[in-house]
């Protein structure tokens, strides 16, 4: 199910489905492909424009298509960008996150989740 606001037919809902088959097919269970479709659904409509709102990580960052190429078979770090675990991290009231890298950042994120 595509995206709250997304219109059916749109370019937008073409694009869910699209992400949502080249998921499946690539042996992604049916959930995480919808997961994953709708995030980049939504970043896309972020950045071009289509939303309310927009966080700072959706516009500034780059797009979901090409983040996903330059990261998809790359060795070194992956998951989350410093700026997310930034931003997290003020959303957990952690003390003194301007002034880490993001190895600090993450580890001070999960020791205020847990």
């Amino acid at each position: 199910m595509p995206p709250t606001g997304v219109k059916k037919g749109s370019k937008r809902d073409r694009q869910y489905k699209d992400i949502v088959k080249s998921e499946r097919k690539s042996g992604v269970g049916e959930t995480r492909a919808e997961e994953i479709a709708a995030r980049t659904v939504n970043k896309e409509r972020a950045r071009s424009g289509e939303t309310r709102t927009a966080s700072r990580s959706s516009t500034k960052d780059i797009s979901a298509s090409r983040r996903g190429g330059l990261r998809s078979g790359r060795p070194g770090p992956r998951g989350r960008t410093r700026e997310q675990l930034y931003e997290e991290a003020r959303k957990l009231g952690v003390e003194g996150r301007s002034r880490m890298n993001k190895t600090q950042l993450q580890q001070a994120v999960e020791t205020k989740k847990h």
